[in-house]
């Protein structure tokens, strides 16, 4: 009778904590970079009321008698599918298509994290906004004239330069394409600067 009982209430216990696992599911379904759980269950370990017996020359072979007493659970997983990407307007916000984790800092301990709506602090630094984690990454430096991303160097702070001005610097080509017109007239030697004016075409075009 007790067995009974405790295996019933096992049951209710366990599948009660599968609830709360598919509540947190569901209250979470608009959470940026939220990963679903899934419960795993397994039954406990049977009580034997008699053994086996092997077969003999005048019967055969006779199996134990278990009772199971119940089940528990086996585990709580976390299932990293990938998710839909939304594009939101905001140019500190990323996502990740794959397999990865954002890296994010306090101090000296390190977080992952799969959810990238980040922002700027008054630094400028980008960082987690519920928390203000700082999120690690390489900038591009830039080497002979080209911006290069050196990812073999331990990560740091991203520090956007947001409000700073680059140094001007002075235009010293410019390339111009176009496609003239080929119903305008011939100009010949010798024309008035009236026919000129008529086989002459123009545009204009800012320089900055």
């Amino acid at each position: 009778m007790m067995r009974s009982l405790y295996a019933g209430v096992s049951g209710m216990q366990n599948h009660q904590t599968r609830l709360d696992v598919i509540g947190n599911n569901v209250s979470n379904v608009n959470t940026t970079g939220f990963k679903r759980g899934r419960v795993n269950f397994q039954d406990m370990i049977s009580q034997q009321l008699s053994g086996a017996a092997k077969p003999t020359t005048e019967v055969g072979g006779v199996n134990p008698k278990e009772v199971g007493l119940g089940m528990m659970i086996a585990s709580i997983d976390t299932i990293f599918t990938q998710g839909n990407l939304q594009s939101t307007g905001v140019a500190t916000d990323v996502a990740i298509q794959g397999n990865g984790f954002f890296v994010l800092k306090n101090g000296e301990q390190s977080f992952y994290s799969r959810a990238g709506a980040f922002g700027l602090d008054n630094e400028g630094t980008l960082v987690n906004p519920a928390n203000g984690f700082r999120v690690q990454g390489w900038m591009a430096q830039e080497m002979d004239g080209e911006m290069v991303l050196n990812t073999a160097s331990n990560a740091q702070d991203l520090i956007i330069p947001v409000g700073t001005k680059d140094p001007a610097k002075a235009t010293e080509n410019v390339n111009f394409a176009c496609n003239l017109n080929k119903n305008t007239p011939e100009i010949l030697e010798g024309a008035s600067p009236a026919d000129i004016a008529k086989g002459t075409w123009a545009t204009e075009f800012k320089v900055y």
